[in-house]
């Protein structure tokens, strides 16, 4: 027995013998706790438990146990696996304690990823020499000397495009965009999707742009999403001279206030350019939203300036004639209970009004003024739920009406927006007061609409909340 305790390889064996399921068995609780709590270390933790400890416990075994030499090829080849898996491990652990989970505001975060690649080429490059220096015997100085004689020599013959790329490279570390932002190139604007070591790709809309970062580390060039939530959409429109300015800009502004690619707790703002211009300012959640900002805008302030008495692009409007309020009134007349003579006598106090597609007719928590009757198109019905989501009511067509709590002075619970172009027949609340006055019949009839749709918003609700 004391022989065998003088044997150096029985204490290299009662080493690995009980250290090997030990480790094996802490790294085990390791990786299923990092696991559970879903952290970047879980990788590196399973190539240390699943490939670096039983290498390292055969290559003991190997050399300390067995005393097989280190030059035998057995030996070498289980160390260059054991030194391959422990580069592996290097590149795990660097990509998962430096990148990943970065926050976004730091200095990790903001390196491109050609010098993390760089970075990954240099460790492979090392930890390969070191293999084949140290397991191998090889002479890798010599190897190393050849490559950086011949990088001289190609940097001298390519110096103009080395030159390029270090430019670029440039860029990409002061990162003075990222992927998504929207930029101003003198070449195209557009959103950002893909940056390499050579170029920029941006898509205009119209394809993509691939800009070298050479040129991009040579000009200007405007980067629309820096800083955050800053980007406003300009939009000049022409009014005549005789509409008010300050009609002008209230319209402009309620209008622009109405878009739905406004961004959330921002208020447009329009001034007056002096003779007949008008500017308004719309801030937007980003600039691919622009064009269909503008041509929704521009679309709806076309009908919202007819319906105020303005003259867009000093057009005149012949909407609204007496023959058409006539023949419009005559499709309202049983709702309201009108006969011939009521009609002839009340189509003075009424009027025509068009609203564009997705439009806004009306808006819930609002006192309507006056009650709106859908002559043509459709509108549908909508409430909004707690968490601000939009549950449908119902569709309007031809006959129905809004603002049925205009002779109440209560709030509306439903807003309403067009699904095409919509024309409405507008009474105002004297009217309706008169109306109401010779025929008491007409304000059980309101109720009976208001108890109705309050039932509907009600059913609308109950069936989102199952």
């Amino acid at each position: 027995m004391t022989d065998l305790f003088d044997q150096s390889w029985f204490w290299w064996a009662v080493g690995v013998a009980i250290g090997f399921p030990i480790c094996l068995v802490a790294l085990t609780e390791i990786h299923n706790t990092l696991l559970r709590r879903g952290s970047n270390l879980v990788r590196p933790v399973h190539l240390v438990r699943t490939y670096i400890l039983p290498l390292a416990a055969l290559l003991v075994l190997l050399v300390g146990g067995m005393d097989i030499s280190d030059e035998a090829t057995p030996v070498r080849l289980v160390a260059t696996l054991f030194g391959f898996v422990v580069l592996v491990l290097l590149l795990s652990g660097m990509n998962a304690t430096l990148f990943q989970g970065a926050p976004e505001s730091s200095w990790r975060s903001r390196i491109p990823s050609i010098f993390v690649d760089v970075a990954r080429f240099v460790l492979i490059a090392v930890g390969l020499g070191m293999i084949l220096a140290y397991v191998w015997g090889a002479d890798v100085g010599g190897l190393f000397t050849a490559l950086g004689v011949s990088s001289i020599v190609l940097g001298l013959a390519l110096q103009n495009a080395v030159g390029q790329i270090v430019s670029g490279l440039l860029v990409l570390f002061e990162q003075p965009f990222q992927l998504g932002d929207w930029i101003d190139t003198p070449s195209g604007r557009g959103r950002v999707v893909e940056v390499n070591w050579r170029a920029t790709h941006i898509d205009t809309g119209k394809g993509i742009l691939v800009m070298p970062n050479s040129v991009l580390a040579g000009a200007s060039f405007t980067n629309f999403s820096r800083p955050a939530e800053s980007h406003s959409l300009g939009v000049t429109t022409v009014f005549a001279v005789n509409d008010p300015p300050d009609d002008v800009i209230r319209m402009l502004d309620r209008v622009a206030a109405s878009l739905p690619q406004l961004r959330p707790d921002a208020a447009p703002r329009s001034v007056h350019l002096g003779g007949q211009e008008y500017s308004t300012s719309i801030p937007l959640r980003s600039p691919g939203e622009d064009s269909a900002a503008k041509a929704m805008f521009l679309r709806w302030v076309w009908y919202a300036s007819r319906r105020a008495g303005l003259h867009l692009d000093e057009a005149e409007d012949d909407f609204g004639t007496p023959e058409q309020v006539a023949r419009s009134l005559r499709i309202v007349a049983p709702t309201l209970r009108l006969s011939q003579e009521e009609q002839e006598a009340l189509l003075p106090q009424v009027r025509l009004a068009r609203y564009g597609a997705d439009e806004y007719l009306q808006h819930a928590g609002e006192v309507p003024k006056r009650m709106s009757f859908i002559v043509t198109g459709r509108a549908r019905l909508v409430v909004t739920t707690d968490v601000g989501a939009l549950v449908p009511v119902r569709t309007l067509e031809r006959g129905d009406f809004i603002g049925q709590t205009t002779l109440t002075r209560e709030p509306v619970t439903t807003s309403a927006y067009a699904l095409d172009e919509v024309t409405v027949l507008e009474v105002g609340r004297p009217a309706l007061e008169e109306l109401v006055a010779r025929k008491p019949v007409l304000l059980q009839d309101f109720g009976n609409a208001i108890e109705e749709r309050r039932i509907t918003v009600a059913r609308a609700l109950a069936d989102v909340e199952d």
